[in-house]
């Protein structure tokens, strides 16, 4: 059976809806959406058009109101939700929210980002490591995961348009590459994205200055992370560009995964 999974960072799910996203989001119907940026409490949704039918929904919000927050919806009701991932200056933004279905876990996340200066960019440094020994131990629990989301780094050169001028970028900082080079060897979790895609043009950010979404002059930074197991099981994977609803696009993978006395049926 396929599991389909979607990542998008919304820059304010408030703002999303009234681009049409959750119009949309009924139509595509994926299994797990993994939402970043809810920039919203899930007290001021209430009663709107945040909830669709045939989803049930899960907040991590930030303590700050109107910015970060992560969100996770699913068509089948998650054993259980964790929130955080126990350090607490991350914790207090919102930026880690993890759905368990049976031995499956799927995870929203967000990285913070460096872009707006030093000390953003040192709050994101030193995340970076702890956060690498988290997913190690993940990596061995025997567990499988997804960990969607905006992981704020472009691997390699393939991964935005222009590069060479981004070297000294938050983003594509040489030790951000490195450390995303650990994550995808030693620490044992796969890109699925590039299971199936070998594309050097396939962004999944764009700048609103200029003509960046116009002239696909944009960055990969929104992944789905994976254990190996899972990460095997990827049928294709797809970026989808013809609808804006936020500076990011929506990023949707299918797994393979697998019968239905699997951890994946609950899911259904």
């Amino acid at each position: 059976m396929t599991l389909s999974i979607m990542t998008a960072n919304l820059n304010g799910i408030r703002a999303a809806q009234r681009k049409g996203f959750f119009e949309w989001l009924d139509a595509e119907r994926p299994d797990v959406l993994c939402i970043q940026e809810t920039k919203a409490q899930q007290a001021q949704l209430e009663g709107g058009p945040y909830f669709p039918d045939g989803y049930h929904a899960a907040f991590a919000d930030a303590e700050r109101k109107g910015y970060s927050g992560v969100a996770v919806y699913s068509l089948r009701e998650p054993d259980a939700y964790h929130r955080g991932i126990g350090i607490d200056e991350i914790d207090r933004e919102g930026r880690w929210l993890e759905a368990r279905f049976g031995d499956l876990s799927v995870v929203s996340f967000y990285m913070p980002s460096g872009s707006s200066g030093e000390h953003r960019q040192g709050i994101k440094d030193a995340f970076m490591e702890p956060l690498l020994e988290r997913l190690k131990t993940m990596a061995a629990d025997g567990r499988e995961y997804i960990i969607g989301g905006d992981w704020n780094i472009a691997h390699t050169w393939r991964d935005l348009k222009n590069w060479r001028s981004n070297r000294k970028n938050s983003g594509f900082l040489p030790h951000e590459r490195e450390w995303m080079d650990r994550l995808l060897g030693g620490a044992g979790f796969v890109d699925a994205f590039r299971q199936v895609n070998d594309r050097d043009d396939e962004y999944t950010w764009w700048s609103f200055r200029g003509q960046a979404w116009a002239n696909n002059t944009g960055w990969r930074i929104d992944y789905k992370i994976t254990t190996p197991g899972i990460g095997a099981r990827v049928q294709n994977a797809r970026v989808h560009r013809a609808d804006r609803f936020s500076d990011h696009a929506p990023l949707t993978v299918d797994y393979d995964w697998p019968d239905p006395s699997s951890a994946s049926s609950r899911l259904r």
